[in-house]
């Protein structure tokens, strides 16, 4: 099947892509994050589209961070209260965070390339 490719764009850290999806996830979307491992590196990203772009329907983008390490939970948990902003790694979900479940993949799919 020949599929085209998503557009990457790599974010600063993974605070960003905590804030990224956890505004998707205020907007009412079902929001998880794909995680893989490629070419020793750990990826962990969300796929988003940028609708009506000029004459297209949308672009499909992937927003991703790397890592040296995998990160040690199923969850990436963020909190804003009172003008600070926490981000944290867990195993389940925290009352009063935004929960965003990592989805782990076994490869990384030919629709992203980096």
């Amino acid at each position: 099947m020949n599929v085209e490719t998503m557009i990457p764009i790599k974010l600063r850290d993974i605070k960003d892509l905590a804030r990224l999806a956890s505004s998707m996830v205020s907007l009412g979307h079902s929001t998880y994050l794909i995680y893989f491992q490629h070419k020793e590196r750990h990826f962990y990203g969300v796929f988003m589209v940028f609708r009506d772009y000029y004459k297209y329907y949308g672009i499909p983008m992937f927003y991703y961070v790397t890592l040296n390490e995998p990160l040690k939970g199923n969850y990436l948990l963020i909190k804003v209260d009172d003008g600070s902003e926490k981000v944290e790694v867990s195993n389940g979900a925290k009352h009063g965070w935004v929960s965003l479940p990592i989805i782990g993949l076994t490869e990384k799919p030919n629709l992203i390339e980096l």
